[in-house]
């Protein structure tokens, strides 16, 4: 049994508990619903999908980390391919607050990183704060992208964010999640730096030309890694550090089981990363050991 989620299926029909156990317990769970997944909980649930999504907002929500505002959100959006998934807001003691993750970039940069290359529409628990619908309007999808609550009928981001500025007012022909390879290159042998050189390919960063990417490696060897997702806004931009915390939110792992962490970033871009990361990072263990490289 996940004990995440046990003060959860105490709040369930007792005929949904088995069911929603069999998705939600199993080790290999991590915050992605698959399709067919997906289907086995609406016939189980008799509830058409729309209603799902919000029944399942509490398991989103059970990922939230927010020692500051003790403030859970939840947030699952539908990618694509047809798979779920799911994000929680995510802050830090000790790092400033504009460092902090809210649920919907969580969700958002999960599907990202998966490979889905656009969000069909997101369910949220409480009501997008204008930081998100600013994120939410770099995307690939942002025209078409529709935004749910609990108890309230599904409506369009551009109903929620009207006269919206975005990338397309300064001339920015490409989007959050458009597939891309920036085809930048690093001789470098270290498995560690040459991931994050691959996220750094995958990165969005058309404001700044600062493409970057991050990888974190955990206690088991596994590695997380994140791209850097700017917006037209650029407070709203989410850095590669928090990208890559997300996957490991997801996966359901401390931040205790960090064990190194490269950055690449772009010798010549506008800004840098290398000392946000570096401060976030000694607030979550000032012993961990991080790689950078700059790319010309």
């Amino acid at each position: 049994m996940n004990p995440r989620f046990q003060h959860i299926y105490n709040t369930l029909p007792a005929g949904l508990v088995a069911p929603f156990k069999s998705v939600f317990d199993g080790n290999s769970f991590k915050g992605i619903l698959t399709p067919s997944q997906f289907e086995s909980l609406k016939q189980a649930s008799s509830l058409d999908e729309q209603q799902l999504k919000v029944t399942l907002l509490p398991f989103a929500a059970a990922y939230s980390i927010a020692p500051i505002s003790n403030f859970n959100v939840g947030a699952i959006v539908k990618g694509d391919s047809g798979s779920f998934y799911f994000g929680a807001n995510l802050e830090f003691i000790g790092a400033q607050l504009g460092q902090t993750v809210h649920a919907e970039q969580s969700a958002i940069s999960h599907a990202w990183m998966q490979g889905e290359t656009g969000v069909q529409d997101i369910t949220i628990n409480f009501s997008p704060c204008g930081h998100c619908r600013q994120f939410m309007n770099e995307l690939s999808t942002a025209r078409t992208l529709q935004v749910q609550l609990p108890e309230r009928d599904e409506m369009s981001l551009q109903a929620y964010l009207p006269e919206s500025f975005g990338p397309q007012d300064l001339g920015i022909e490409t989007a959050l999640m458009t597939p891309i390879n920036h085809g930048y290159q690093f001789s470098q042998e270290d498995e560690l730096i040459r991931h994050a050189v691959i996220a750094l390919n995958k990165s969005h960063a058309p404001y700044t030309n600062n493409h970057s990417g991050l990888t974190i490696r955990v206690a088991s060897g596994e590695l997380f890694s994140g791209s850097y997702a700017e917006n037209a806004a650029f407070n709203p931009s989410l850095p590669p550090l928090q990208v890559a915390l997300v996957q490991m939110q997801m996966a359901g792992l401390e931040f205790t089981e960090i064990q190194e962490i490269a950055l690449a970033e772009m010798e010549q871009g506008s800004i840098s990363h290398l000392a946000d990361t570096q401060s976030t990072i000694e607030a979550i263990n000032p012993d961990i050991p991080i790689q950078y490289v700059a790319i010309d």
